[in-house]
């Protein structure tokens, strides 16, 4: 994990909102591990968690999260290693089940790099945007420049494929990547990826068994953890948003024990910077009911709950040693 240089300034909490930060992670992975149990509702006393959509706590457990990993990385075992990469990146541009799943009856096998070359793909996109359904999440904005001049978003996402894995041989390049950050630089050199996308397509690719870093190697603060992180501190004193982040994850076990609060995280895996980051945009999606006198660029949570009538199969990544080795259904 990064070295916190303990000679600066360090952030000054704001009471009461840093501990909301402890107490929603807290009761949303009790929420998580009530539903796991098969426990019935409600899964919690608490109005907002009960009445509000937000993200798990542990992002490896996240619906799209477990989609990527359960359906996309650890599958076919007969792809090379340059196409398990690409489809993971190709996944994640699209964060859409419906779409992954209708690309494969299209093409008759998930997204290859050959389907690039033969513009199989291509037609295959194509296809579907000329449907009703839409072709992306609303999970998150992607960049929409047109970068490649092909006019359509998912045209100019095509060209960025060929570019990263026709022209660039992007794949080895992963490959021999020497920690997190440079996936992500190699990630972010490319038009359409911002900052906050090439983190977590770095995440998701590290999910895989052919990149294989600590999550607490390098992390990046999103605007959602940006606006977590100035409404739980006063200021941040000299440390930048990732260095508070960090400053989190080292925190954890004294916060959770000052707090009183149960959290025994992840099959025992603790919070990482992934997972701290994000807690910082559910505290400020959070805070905007519990606290709107906390103003921010966002005022409103968009997404009530709605738990799924049918299970999911959950597995976490085999290199990480916790959890179930195969994939185990339960609700999420």
């Amino acid at each position: 994990m990064l070295q916190l240089n303990f000679m600066k300034r360090p952030p000054i909490p704001r009471t009461g909102i840093y501990e909301l930060y402890w107490q929603f992670a807290a009761e949303r992975q009790a929420i998580f591990e009530r539903r796991q149990a098969g426990q019935p509702a409600p899964w919690t006393n608490d109005p907002i968690l009960a009445h509000y959509k937000f993200c798990n706590v542990f992002r490896a457990t996240d619906r799209v999260s477990q989609f990527l990993i359960n359906h996309v990385i650890y599958t076919d075992q007969s792809r090379t290693s340059d196409d398990q990469l690409f489809q993971i990146i190709a996944f994640r541009f699209l964060s859409r089940e419906s779409t992954w799943n209708r690309l494969i009856i299209l093409l008759g096998h998930a997204p290859l790099i050959e389907d690039l070359r033969t513009g199989a793909l291509e037609q295959a996109l194509a296809t579907l945007a000329a449907q009703p359904e839409p072709i992306y999440t609303n999970a998150f904005i992607l960049c929409a420049t047109d970068a490649y001049g092909r006019g359509k978003k998912h045209l100019n996402h095509i060209a960025l494929f060929e570019h990263m894995f026709l022209h660039d041989d992007l794949g080895m390049r992963l490959r021999q990547a020497t920690s997190l950050q440079h996936v992500y630089d190699l990630l972010h050199s490319y038009p359409l990826i911002g900052d906050f996308m090439a983190y977590q397509i770095a995440i998701d690719l590290n999910y895989s068994s052919l990149i294989n870093f600590s999550e607490n190697d390098f992390t990046k603060a999103g605007p959602g953890a940006l606006r977590g992180i100035a409404k739980c501190f006063e200021t941040c004193g000299d440390f930048t948003p990732e260095e508070v982040i960090f400053w989190m994850v080292a925190r954890q076990n004294e916060e959770f024990e000052r707090l009183g609060l149960a959290f025994a995280g992840l099959y025992g895996r603790k919070l990482h910077a992934i997972d701290a980051q994000g807690l910082f945009c559910e505290t400020d999606k959070y805070t905007r009911v519990a606290r709107p006198d906390l103003k921010s660029a966002r005022a409103r949570i968009k997404q009530t709950f709605s738990p799924q009538s049918t299970p999911q199969q959950v597995m976490l990544p085999p290199k990480w040693h916790v959890g179930p080795r195969r994939p185990t259904c339960y609700n999420t």
